[in-house]
């Protein structure tokens, strides 16, 4: 890759003394009292983000070989989300979502994921929920796997983040070293640190930063996005985690991290600040090479089990301990809900499509979601089905989701076998294809995806792009 635009050791080290960015986290702690001033009584808001993840694979899910006894607890004191979806069974997508509070294919992210060689990312000009945040007081960090564009005006530290250390794409995409290796990128900040970099320890790495950064910001408002790199393969844990989990490597992996959310949970009552956190767990999409029972399907595909995932809220005191939200929600609503906790809004001079579920937070039985319906895009950003209530269908077999996209706007496009119908009330793993039954309610939803597909044409915006290098 190029030295201006992409991550190179010698691009890296000459640009980062001219960005003028800090190496450490001394950036963090900015001017407290006008901080405290403009952001008194707004809640600290983490969120957890676990790779490839799936439904099955913590114990409070339902896994018998993991366990995650911490975010077991995080179950016992706050909500957990039965129906809960990315927007996407692949990476990039996902993030694009969490970030905007948008479908992946509104801001040009929606075609797979990015790789060391794409010049794409997360363009400059959207408005994320770091920055929404960070307007209103809030100091803000991202720590792991960002995946939203690695050339430096897509960096998290150009995108609403004061501080950013972690790998900047997924832990299988390896550049050359100059001595000859290959290995993943760590940055801090917008400087490279580590190259081939240690993922034996990078989970545990990851928590102490975050611990670092909440001591640091323990007297204001913060926010601190902790997108883990695992377990996504490779799989890697260090020496005092490995061989504990009856799951194998992935479960030794697994409990590592819930280990870290424990460490992080820990400091939060050391502190005494967990009253006033929001802490929320789940997952970028569906597992990557194991089924996530009851659900049908893995990462991939618009099965159950490649968008629907794990989700766990906790915030003492205002979200009530023990209970369980079977209405639908999902990652683009973080930017609305977030917004709302911390006294302002999303963005209104374009298009969002998320949600703010703060009812559903409150655990009472007569909050319901904000859904009429939510869409299923490919890997490849095909819309490829709705869900409205009980009922989804499938435009396309999920099965054939790997064969290439031939245009960006897939409901117009005729599948090789279906629609697929499914009553996901009574038939969570979609094994009884309902539509010979039902042709009205396929004609409907149907109906609903085609009017969905031409206003998100109609209103979409293009992603970040930086120029092609000349040969």
């Amino acid at each position: 890759m190029p030295d201006d635009h992409g991550l190179t050791r010698r691009g890296i080290l000459k640009h980062s003394l001219l960005a003028g960015v800090s190496a450490g986290l001394g950036r963090l702690s900015l001017p407290l009292a006008a901080a405290a001033d403009d952001a008194a009584g707004k809640p600290n808001i983490i969120l957890i983000l676990a790779d490839d993840l799936g439904y099955a694979d913590l114990s409070c899910y339902g896994s018998r070989t993991i366990k995650t006894p911490n975010l077991d607890r995080m179950c016992g004191e706050g909500l957990k989300f039965t129906d809960f979806y990315t927007t996407s069974p692949v990476c990039t997508p996902t993030r694009s979502s969490i970030m905007t509070g948008c479908y992946p294919r509104r801001i040009g992210l929606h075609q797979h994921v990015l790789f060391p060689s794409s010049l794409k990312g997360l363009n400059p000009d959207e408005i994320t929920v770091a920055e929404v945040l960070k307007s209103q007081g809030y100091a803000t960090a991202a720590i792991g796997k960002w995946h939203l564009g690695h050339h430096r005006p897509f960096l998290p530290t150009r995108q609403g983040f004061d501080y950013y250390y972690g790998i900047p794409y997924s832990n299988d995409m390896l550049t050359p070293t100059p001595d000859g290796r290959k290995g993943c990128v760590l940055l801090r900040n917008e400087e490279l640190i580590e190259h081939p970099t240690d993922q034996t320890t990078l989970t545990e790495r990851y928590t102490e930063e975050s611990i670092r950064f909440i001591r640091a910001n323990s007297r204001r408002p913060f926010f601190l996005y902790l997108p883990h790199n695992f377990p996504h393969v490779p799989l890697y844990v260090s020496e005092r985690f490995k061989g504990r989990s009856a799951g194998g490597l992935f479960g030794d992996v697994v409990e590592c991290i819930d280990w870290g959310c424990g460490e992080i949970l820990r400091v939060l009552r050391e502190l005494d600040i967990e009253r006033n956190t929001l802490v929320i767990f789940t997952s970028d999409n569906g597992p990557d090479r194991h089924p996530a029972p009851p659900l049908r399907g893995t990462k991939g595909t618009t099965w159950e089990g490649g968008m629907r995932v794990p989700c766990i809220m906790r915030w003492p005191g205002r979200i009530p301990a023990g209970k369980v939200c079977t209405e639908l929600a999902t990652v683009m609503d973080f930017m609305p809900t977030f917004a709302r906790l911390a006294g302002t809004n999303a963005p209104t001079d374009r298009v969002i499509d998320g949600k703010d579920i703060t009812p559903l937070l409150s655990g009472q039985p007569e909050a319901k979601t904000p859904y009429e319906a939510f869409y299923y895009h490919t890997a490849q950003g095909r819309l490829a089905g709705v869900r409205a209530g009980r009922w989804k269908l499938h435009l396309e077999p999920p099965g054939a989701q790997t064969r290439p996209a031939t245009r960006a706007a897939g409901a117009a496009t005729r599948p090789a076998v279906g629609p697929l119908l499914f009553d996901l009330a009574s038939d969570i793993g979609e094994s009884v294809n309902l539509a010979a039954q039902h042709p009205d309610i396929v004609a409907r939803l149907t109906d609903m995806c085609r009017r969905f597909d031409e206003e998100i044409t109609r209103n979409s915006r293009p992603p970040g792009l930086v120029p092609k290098p000349a040969p």
